[in-house]
């Protein structure tokens, strides 16, 4: 029986297109009796379908062999395009954690937008987001890929400008989508530059041609550039990180799976390409410069923000910067395994960002304090979500960053190894200041009365609390973790170490009395380098935006003074000379004659000029 749902699998992601479509009757336009709660269900319900196919799926293929299968898509004279699909241990795991953490999701999201009236057209974009991460991993093809990488940002697009009435919104929306296609645009042309060197799209080949490929280097370094632009925008890599943080203006319920899942998607597709990249070191390099230098930076701006969707969201750039060094080092099990466990502990980490902004109607981390005894549930929430978001032992993000670094000691790239571990005591820093801000002191304002929210909202995180806290046991039951006597113990005591000194200073500092005030050991220009995110956005609009305006102004002038000046001129021509024949039309005959003779004449000297003028001198 297992096997059916096997075979199946690639209907997982028609599941939630099917719920989809069955929200449609339950649009505000058409009842106004149910309201459009029924469409959640639904989509809810479709959800659960899907993740039941993919677990009953991942059970039949676990300890076996992958299944490949080409599902027929166009044929058309002499083409024909099917869609590999690979239906294995790690895709179907992959689609059984996506659908998962999309449960979770959405019960929240039932809770959190319980008073919005547009729960279908909300649901039905959470369908599209969920389906179209199914699909891409369970997709074998760069080509298809790519298309469904291109579905993903038009749902972040749709549900970031969810609520299209504001004005941050609409620009947030605009901004995301606008910043993910200057990476598509490289990557489309590095997915066309790729098939007439290796002959194929499917990863699996690809994978097999670059382990006996010869390619001229220079070729290989421009198109291993450009598929690392594709992943580099979806997931937010300087310089195109900004869109992360604008698109918080969205539902929050969204920004669970977007800063949990989405973002890692593009890394999946950055890890599948790992083998390709590696026939390039300059490429593989850049891959990790790129990342080394988010995941430092983010960090640092974290640190800094007032925001607490802000801070989250730096902290997600900076993890998919580690991805990006696991992929550069070589390491592309070590970045499967991070992006596994920093899923769940930044989907639970958004969960109790949105409980505590839901009630104390702020997003400000100033504004917060003494929250502990109000909120136990979300506070124990997003505890157990710090600690497995950094390395900390024994929980999950111990054991990838230890693999991580563990990997890359052994090629002896110190570099990289160096940035792992003050990345994760930056972020350990990060997340001790906000739950201090949160949490300790003496109540404000607007934590007076801040009490747990709806269950709805308070089932899924405890669900994901218990998820973080047990994961290192799932994963050492399906033997994913190496055994207490393999650990290289000098890694496992600098992730560590480094992780309690951030972890520890955050604490001193934001969470007893007797720390020292963060503005008393730094400077207030670099307070604000860091706040301002080094003034990147500042940098954008005074160099990209500026010049796009300027050249934009010289088209302008270009087009309605050269180009459209040339067609008036043309115009006025016609005109002048128009209205100056309507004098020649008399209606007399003579004229007629006398006209076309004087043409005539005129005609034959030019053409029998040089004829003459021989006649004259000879």
């Amino acid at each position: 029986m297992t096997d059916f749902f096997l075979h199946t699998g690639w209907l997982i992601p028609l599941y939630p297109l099917i719920g989809a479509l069955l929200t449609i009757p339950w649009a505000p336009g058409i009842t106004t009796k149910t309201g459009p709660r029924p469409t959640g269900y639904i989509a809810i319900a479709m959800t659960v379908v899907a993740f039941a196919h993919s677990v009953l799926g991942l059970t039949a293929v676990w300890g076996g062999d992958p299944l490949y299968l080409e599902l027929p898509w166009l044929s058309v004279a002499d083409l024909n395009l099917v869609i590999p699909t690979e239906l294995s241990t790690l895709s179907l795991g992959a689609a059984a954690v996506i659908t998962g953490l999309n449960i979770l999701a959405q019960i929240y999201a039932v809770g959190y937008m319980e008073m919005d009236w547009g729960w279908g057209r909300f649901f039905a974009l959470m369908a599209l987001f969920e389906a179209g991460m199914c699909a891409l991993v369970l997709c074998d093809s760069l080509f298809f890929s790519y298309i469904l990488l291109e579905i993903l940002t038009l749902g972040t697009y749709l549900l970031v400008g969810f609520w299209y009435n504001q004005s941050l919104v609409v620009t947030g929306a605009r901004d995301a989508f606008l910043t993910k296609r200057v990476g598509d645009l490289v990557l489309l042309m590095a997915v066309l530059a790729i098939y007439p060197l290796a002959g194929t799209w499917d990863f699996q080949e690809l994978a097999a041609w670059a382990q006996t490929a010869n390619v001229d280097p220079t070729v290989m370094t421009l198109v291993g550039l450009g598929l690392v632009a594709g992943p580099m925008s979806k997931c937010a890599q300087f310089p195109l990180h900004l869109w992360l943080d604008e698109a918080m203006e969205g539902p929050l319920p969204s920004s669970i799976l977007r800063n949990a899942v989405v973002v890692a998607v593009g890394a999946w597709v950055l890890v599948k390409l790992e083998p390709v990249l590696a026939l390039s070191p300059t490429a593989s390099a850049a891959c990790g410069v790129i990342g080394a230098v988010t995941a430092i930076g983010a960090t640092l701006v974290a640190i800094a923000q007032t925001d607490i969707k802000r801070v989250l969201s730096y902290l997600s750039s900076a993890y998919m910067g580690l991805v990006f060094v696991a992929v550069g080092g070589y390491q592309p099990q070590a970045a499967l395994l991070l992006v596994m466990t920093y899923a769940f502990a930044m989907a639970l980490l958004m969960m109790g960002a949105g409980s505590i902004i839901l009630s104390v109607v702020t997003q400000d981390l100033t504004q917060m304090g003494g929250l502990w005894s109000r909120r136990p549930v979300t506070g124990f929430s997003l505890i157990g979500a710090g600690l497995a978001f950094v390395a900390l032992p024994p929980f999950g993000g111990f054991w990838s960053l230890l693999k991580l670094t563990t990997g890359l000691w052994e090629l002896g790239n110190i570099f990289s190894v160096a940035v792992v571990a003050l990345t994760s005591g930056l972020a350990a820093l990060a997340i001790a200041r906000m739950l201090g801000l949160i949490f300790a002191g003496e109540f404000k304002e607007m934590t007076g009365r801040a009490p747990e929210p709806i269950w709805l909202m308070v089932m899924p995180m405890t669900i994901g609390l218990g998820l973080c806290l047990h994961l290192p046991m799932i994963l050492s039951a399906l033997g994913l973790l190496p055994a207490w006597v393999d650990l290289n113990l000098t890694m496992a005591l600098l992730i560590t170490g480094t992780t309690m000194a951030g972890g520890g200073l955050g604490v001193w500092l934001y969470c007893t009395e007797g720390g020292k005030s963060p503005s008393e050991l730094v400077q207030k220009p670099l307070r604000d380098l860091l706040a301002y995110d080094f003034y990147t956005p500042t940098l954008y609009r005074n160099t990209v935006v500026a010049g796009v305006g300027k050249i934009s102004q010289i088209t302008d002038w270009l087009d309605r003074y050269v180009i459209d000046g040339l067609v008036n001129v043309v115009g006025l021509a016609s005109l002048i000379s128009g209205g100056s024949l309507k004098y020649g039309n008399t209606g007399r005959a003579q004229t007629y004659v006398l006209t076309i003779a004087i043409g005539v004449i005129a005609i034959a000297l030019y053409i029998n000029w040089q004829t003459l003028l021989s006649l004259f001198n000879s």
